[in-house]
């Protein structure tokens, strides 16, 4: 499974802000994603990065869409 990098911590933060703006709990959106509710809270915590999967599914119930960056940009 591929991890996001440090390179990546600006879609980290747009799943955070997401989340934020999103007026769900953190078990609502386990429920949701079908994420387990401990990667969600240790996520949101700061304490752990995801899986691009596990970002994808997120980012689809936070009505966000991942698009791959081209090189250079």
């Amino acid at each position: 499974m591929e991890r996001m990098s440090k390179k990546e911590t600006d879609l980290a933060k747009e799943l955070r802000t997401a989340f934020d703006s999103s007026g769900m709990n953190r078990f609502e959106l386990s429920k949701r994603s079908g994420v387990s509710y401990s990667v969600i809270h240790r996520f949101i915590g700061e304490e752990r990065d995801l899986t691009l999967g596990t970002a994808s599914k997120l980012a689809t119930v936070l009505g966000l869409e991942l698009h791959p960056k081209r090189k250079g940009r």
